[in-house]
């Protein structure tokens, strides 16, 4: 089978693998329908973060079909259209059962990898997985793109809202405007945000902010921007601050802008020396987040949000690109020319 494999900074290749095998009872093998590259698959490439040459690529989203199952599996059969999501929580953990599977304490192969190519492994499926009614054929391309959010982004998204006990009423700053900072806009507003403030220096990524629910644009960066998300909060600060990006910068913006005693949710990976806890400590802050519970929300509202036309987070793909072209939508990212790179596997 066809996967995505790392070459060097800069450069990911198709090439020929042997498809993936049941190695466990509840390992599922899925038919990758739809992929796409994250945020995060560029940290590598742009050698951010190390990376053994011909080593297996980071994609970790996807929506596919069931092929295989694992002896101990009876959740889903093959032939089920299913959300595959980044991360694999046992259902029954103390960790899980309180609403956290990011932080399951059943698995510590916990995290999908390899996800573009044809086929993937899927480990500890039995409770992880989500059935999405139907097949992929009854489904419009802009569906089938709100579906693949459910895999990360739009459950990472309302992971940011929910850490950060987003209220109705609130005032709720958005740091970061990649596809998951647009997702955590979609989640403060069907948590009743009154007041979405997106920082964001990028025209189209404002225009799709807007659309899904923020009412003030803060482009400016650093001290500037913090004067900004002030003034507009007369001097209060936010309610609640989701930070989407996890860079230093983003992580101290997020700290001086939010009012004392109200949470920050953090959702970015942090790529960061260190992180300042005075302040927050002074101030009675909450650091909150982690690892998205990616199936428990698609379980309990997302998955039927998007069904039923509530939320169209699909728009954050702006291309798609064929799997051969899986360079190219790197690049596209890597280049800022698109919000997220949808890859189109198979039919």
């Amino acid at each position: 089978m066809k996967t995505t494999i790392f070459m060097e900074p800069g450069k990911v290749a198709l090439q020929n693998r042997p498809m993936p095998t049941i190695q466990a009872d509840d390992d599922v093998i899925l038919k990758v329908v739809r992929a796409c590259v994250c945020g995060s698959d560029l940290w590598a490439y742009r050698g951010f973060d190390k990376k053994e040459t011909g080593s297996l690529n980071d994609g970790h989203e996807a929506i596919g079909i069931v092929s295989e199952v694992g002896a101990a599996i009876t959740t889903v059969k093959p032939g089920d259209f299913v959300i595959a999501p980044f991360t694999h929580g046992c259902g029954h953990c103390a960790a899980c059962l309180a609403g956290f599977e990011g932080g399951c304490q059943n698995h510590s192969d916990n995290f999908s990898s390899g996800f573009q190519g044809e086929y993937a492994r899927y480990q500890h499926a039995e409770w992880s997985l989500v059935k999405i009614p139907g097949q992929p054929q009854d489904y419009s391309e802009g569906m089938l793109a709100s579906l693949l959010t459910l895999a990360d982004v739009m459950a990472t998204g309302y992971h940011a809202a929910r850490v950060a006990n987003v209220q109705a009423g609130d005032t709720v700053a958005v740091v970061g405007d990649g596809a998951v900072g647009l997702c955590a806009v979609i989640a403060a507003k069907m948590r009743g945000a009154k007041r979405i403030i997106a920082m964001s220096r990028h025209e189209d990524r404002q225009k799709l902010a807007l659309e899904f629910g923020a009412t003030d644009i803060v482009p400016e960066r650093g001290d500037e921007a913090v004067a900004k998300v002030l003034a507009l909060t007369n001097n209060a600060g936010a309610d609640a601050v989701l930070e989407c990006v996890g860079t230093e910068l983003s992580t101290e913006t997020a700290i001086r802008i939010i009012r004392p005693g109200a949470a920050v949710g953090r959702v970015g990976v942090p790529h960061m020396p260190k992180i300042d806890v005075a302040t927050p400590f002074m101030q009675n802050l909450v650091l909150a987040g982690g690892p998205a519970s990616v199936t428990t929300y698609d379980k309990r509202l997302l998955l039927k949000a998007v069904l039923d036309g509530e939320i169209d987070p699909g728009k954050v793909f702006t291309k798609s690109f064929p799997l051969e072209q899986i360079d190219d939508a790197y690049k596209a990212m890597e280049n800022r020319e698109v919000i997220k790179s949808m890859v189109v596997v198979a039919q």
